[in-house]
């Protein structure tokens, strides 16, 4: 079977970007790129935890929604979130209305604060579990590392981050890079990596 896909400009993609229009630029200039961003970071995991049960063009479409209800995802911010705050997030048509996911992401924030007062931000923390293992890319949906982390995060007290969850942030933050052989990006993503300075 093909793992890649030619896209709009003839080059050869991963596969799952015929799935939709939007996945291409998002593929081409996010997806697999390392990130040491805390906001961004925290941003992912959370998106990550409303996927959960959808798809990813379902959260994807509905980014600046979340972006909007979320105050951009800043961790301080969502983890000083009342009730109030909870209401209005149930009442936005923009976002997915699940309090379950949405209580995780407010206490998920409050987790973050405990985690980056010690260690010294979160990208430190979640760049220890960097894949070192060469995978055949797209060929599992959980690893060593993301079971790992998963565990890290729960026993610290974080919710909906399960290891498929945390493998799917992983992939997309560039903990991994599992870009398919022959897809353009994955040249692309592997020299971003080579340039990029993990933090400590």
């Amino acid at each position: 079977m093909m793992t890649t896909i030619d896209g709009p400009d003839g080059r050869p993609r991963c596969r799952w970007c015929a799935g939709a229009p939007e996945f291409v630029p998002y593929h081409d200039s996010e997806w697999g790129f390392p990130v040491d961003d805390d906001r961004r970071l925290f941003e992912k995991l959370s998106l990550e935890a409303f996927q959960s049960g959808l798809s990813w063009r379902t959260i994807l479409n509905k980014r600046e929604a979340f972006r909007a209800g979320f105050a951009n995802f800043d961790i301080d911010t969502v983890a000083g979130f009342t009730p109030l705050d909870i209401d209005r997030l149930l009442a936005d048509a923009g976002i997915v209305r699940h309090r379950g996911k949405i209580e995780a992401v407010i206490n998920n924030a409050c987790r973050a604060q405990e985690l980056i007062a010690e260690t010294g931000s979160l990208a430190a923390y979640v760049w220890r579990f960097e894949s070192k293992e060469a995978a055949t890319p797209q060929t599992r949906s959980t690893s060593p590392e993301s079971e790992a982390l998963s565990k890290a995060l729960k026993k610290r007290g974080w919710r909906f981050v399960g290891p498929t969850t945390v493998y799917a942030f992983m992939q997309a933050m560039g903990l991994i890079n599992d870009h398919a052989q022959g897809c353009v990006t994955r040249a692309e993503a592997a020299l971003a990596r080579q340039h990029f300075v993990v933090p400590r």
